[in-house]
């Protein structure tokens, strides 16, 4: 298999690892990075050990997502034939932009299929770009045969942003050769445990705000037997080593390491601290330096922010962010704590093995072999279709009190299908009419909205590729139309989602089959014709109180956008589906009763609940103007209805004004 991978960050030596692992697999990659790039607040240039295939190219910026490659290079490598093209670039980086758009310019001239590709991301803050760089994230995440992500954060956000292919969290590596305890190295019990001296804490990566570094020394001023080195340079380098001071020799300022240097430093620690915090725009994406250290031997104390948790977890100690109380409290505690120290250096020796460039080469090389299998995200889509009709759907109703409903929704299905009941509001009597009907109760400990609801049971399906009815707890349907249901999803290929007609109470039968919100179906609303308005099937969605999903379509489009708490969801996860081939339909030989309300009481928070998730569509899917021209339509038909009607329209006309006057996101958080 030969493989391209574009990555500016590859210029450190020690990050190329990755591909000398998988070369040593029998994966010949060619690899293309920057000349030079700042690297911890120091300026490294690639350095290519005799016969290594990594080629430096000249970039142009020098911020991550603000770069581009002297095309020339780029335009050479395309031109040659290679199974896979690996561009470890956030999604929405122009550098990312550049080498796609000469991919598939590359494919033009030569005349053959432009191959698959591969994306990175980092970024678990769920931002939302301003154009051309959210176009470019859209286009480029849309097509691309998978995505590696080194936190699971990142993972959801890049789904909920319309990732097709897939999803794969793979940690950044550590070379256990060089990371490791010295040979001779025997824990120094004297000062570690109860009556201990001091203990050495260190601090390793950039002098910036954002890392915390203030916080920590704050921690070490308030305890005498607390030393602290700091290794790393950046802007804040003056300001904190003013700071520290006071401290005298309690604290001393190294500037950055590398190599045998930094390897050198970690094993002289007795606990390594990083005490990043959280800022609207950046959280630690990963923490390389906490595997580093735990490789090292070492205790590992770190702020519970970004995905700091998932890297550490049980094996290093976490405290809050920016609180140099608890982050002196846990540094006591490596420090006095009998055996607390032994018990961190073993599980994050355990920790760190799982992170070895050994353990990434394979699990890339795993994801290249499913990009040559399974092509683009789009491609891939519509070619699946699912398990046959033979294998039974399994039924996920999501519930939020209103026991006596859930009842009547489980009791003609109980023994006829696979029941799955998701109790947000983890009350003991949905509990026992769960295990009454036959079905599994499951508990997510808090009320995460409807589509964190339907995420938590798709993560733990009983029969793992099996297709998935939603039942809303106020719907009842028959086995026989579920029957219906299945034979019509897998009827031809392409079918991502299903549902019945359906009536209410009292036999009228209701609308089931509608457009995609968009903002000029909002001044459409607005004049008073949006029951006028209709779309082809391309176009339009099945509401989701009675909705059977096809398995292929639920691993094409990925999960429900949590985002949405109440409404929406299944608009959105369907507008996913149509951009990616699939499509929806109504079946109508199958039936469905749906009463309504069951989601709340409050026709005020429903009506709240309803719009703001509304406005998250439209932002998501049609940007802020996109929004804003809705927004004006809204209002401008909320006012208009305010004067000419009459009663209880008049006054529902005005609270809808003022929600859309407040912003209904505004108004649901104050709910």
């Amino acid at each position: 298999m030969r493989v391209l991978r574009v990555s500016h960050s590859a210029v450190v030596d020690a990050w190329r690892e990755r591909e000398r692992e998988l070369r040593a697999r029998g994966v010949d990659v060619r690899l293309l990075s920057a000349r030079a790039w700042d690297e911890g607040g120091a300026t490294v240039r690639l350095v290519p050990r005799r016969g290594e295939p990594v080629r430096g190219v000249r970039t142009l910026g020098s911020h991550p997502a603000l770069f581009v490659y002297d095309p020339l290079p780029l335009w050479r490598a395309l031109g040659q034939e290679w199974d896979v093209l690996d561009v470890h670039e956030e999604p929405f980086a122009l550098a990312t932009a550049e080498v796609l758009l000469l991919r598939r310019l590359r494919a033009l001239v030569s005349r053959r299929p432009a191959p698959p590709y591969l994306l990175y991301s980092a970024q678990n803050l769920d931002k939302r770009y301003p154009w051309p760089f959210r176009w470019f994230e859209a286009r480029a995440l849309r097509d691309a045969a998978a995505v590696s992500v080194c936190n699971d954060e990142a993972g959801r956000i890049v789904r909920a942003k319309g990732a097709l292919g897939r999803v794969e969290t793979v940690p950044l590596g550590v070379d256990p050769a060089v990371f490791a305890p010295a040979p001779d190295a025997v824990p120094d019990v004297a000062r570690t445990g109860q009556g201990a001296a001091r203990l050495l804490v260190g601090y390793a990566g950039r002098l910036a705000h954002h890392k915390g570094v203030d916080v920590l020394l704050a921690a070490v001023a308030g305890d005498d037997r607390l030393e602290l080195v700091v290794a790393g340079d950046g802007p804040d380098r003056a300001a904190l080593e003013g700071a520290a001071r006071p401290l005298g020799g309690r604290v001393r300022f190294v500037g950055a390491l590398a190599g045998d240097d930094l390897v050198a430093f970690y094993r002289s620690l007795d606990a390594l601290a990083v005490p990043s915090r959280e800022t609207p725009g950046w959280v630690e994406q990963f923490g390389r330096v906490a595997v580093e250290a735990m490789a090292c031997g070492v205790p590992v104390v770190a702020s519970r922010t970004g995905a700091l948790p998932d890297v550490v977890g049980g094996a290093g100690l976490l405290v809050a962010p920016e609180d140099p109380a608890a982050l002196r409290a846990a540094l006591a505690r490596v420090r006095d704590e009998d055996g607390l120290a032994d018990r961190l250096r073993a599980a994050g020796t355990e920790r760190a093995a799982s992170c070895s460039w050994t353990e990434v080469a394979r699990r890339y090389e795993e994801l290249y072999l499913s990009a040559v299998d399974d092509g683009p995200g789009p491609a891939s889509a519509r070619g699946k279709v699912g398990p046959s009709v033979a294998v039974p759907p399994e039924v996920v109703v999501v519930a939020y009190g209103s026991p006596a409903m859930v009842r009547d929704a489980l009791a003609p299905l109980a023994g006829k299908y696979p029941i799955t009941v998701v109790d947000n509001s983890s009350l003991p009597e949905i509990r026992e009419i769960t295990e009454l009907a036959g079905g599994r109760y499951l508990d997510p400990g808090c009320n995460g909205g409807f589509a964190a609801g339907v995420n938590h049971a798709l993560a733990r399906r009983q029969a793992p590729g099996a297709d998935v009815l939603l039942l809303n707890p106020d719907a009842v349907v028959t086995p026989e139309d579920v029957q219906t249901l299945h034979r019509a999803l897998h009827a031809a290929p392409g079918i991502a989602s299903v549902g019945p007609e359906q009536v209410d109470d009292d036999g009228v039968r209701a609308r089931v089959v509608w457009p995609f919100p968009s903002p000029a179906a909002t001044w459409v609303e607005a004049v008073g014709l949006a029951r006028l308005r209709r779309a082809p099937a391309d176009r339009s969605f099945v509401i989701g109180s009675v909705l059977l999903l096809n398995a292929a379509a639920v691993d094409d489009v990925g999960g429900f956008d949590e985002r949405f708490f109440l409404y929406a969801e299944e608009t959105d996860w369907a507008y996913r589906a149509v951009r990616s081939g699939w499509r929806h339909a109504v079946v109508p030989e199958a039936h469905a009763l749906h009463l309504g309300g069951a989601t709340s009481s409050d026709p005020t928070r429903r009506e709240t609940h309803f719009h703001a998730s509304q406005e998250r569509y439209l932002r998501k899917h049609h940007g802020r103007a996109g929004w804003a021209l809705a927004r004006v339509g809204a209002v401008l038909g909320a006012a208009a209805r305010s004067v000419a009607l009459r009663g209880d329209a008049r006054e529902s006309a005005r609270r809808r004004l003022r929600l859309y006057l407040a912003g209904p996101v505004r108004a649901e958080s104050a709910l």
